[in-house]
């Protein structure tokens, strides 16, 4: 699915009057190498697939729509679905970063990916 300009902040971070890129100096150059490497995997066909392909076969994507029919009965006839995300690999959706993480990495060359984890902290 394309995303729409408005979606993506300016060359400064910014996105219309708020944001900004508020890191230290010395993490610039790193930052403008992840920008650039994630710029180009966004238009490249291959990574896409790829990405997609492990979404699938290894997180479980799409996840399933469950019909609550009970408690669908119970609120007096709306009709309520669960979009079951507790099915996905690892039994959340945070797994679909941390896959793009991964293949991102790789393809940069790099050999191992710290990241900040759903409990807040970093691994």
């Amino acid at each position: 699915m394309p995303v729409a300009d408005y979606d993506l902040p300016d060359a400064r971070g910014h996105f219309g009057q708020y944001g900004g890129v508020f890191v230290a100096e010395t993490l610039i150059a790193a930052l403008d190498e992840l920008k650039a490497a994630y710029a180009a995997a966004q238009s490249d066909p291959q990574f896409i697939a790829e990405f997609e392909y492990e979404l699938k076969h290894y997180v479980g994507r799409p996840s399933p729509i469950y019909h609550a029919r009970r408690w669908s009965e119970e609120l007096a006839g709306a009709q309520i679905y669960l979009k079951r995300e507790d099915l996905n690999h690892t039994g959340a959706h945070k797994i679909n970063n941390c896959i793009g993480q991964a293949l991102l990495a790789r393809r940069m060359g790099k050999p191992r990916v710290i990241a900040e984890t759903g409990a807040g902290q970093h691994g």
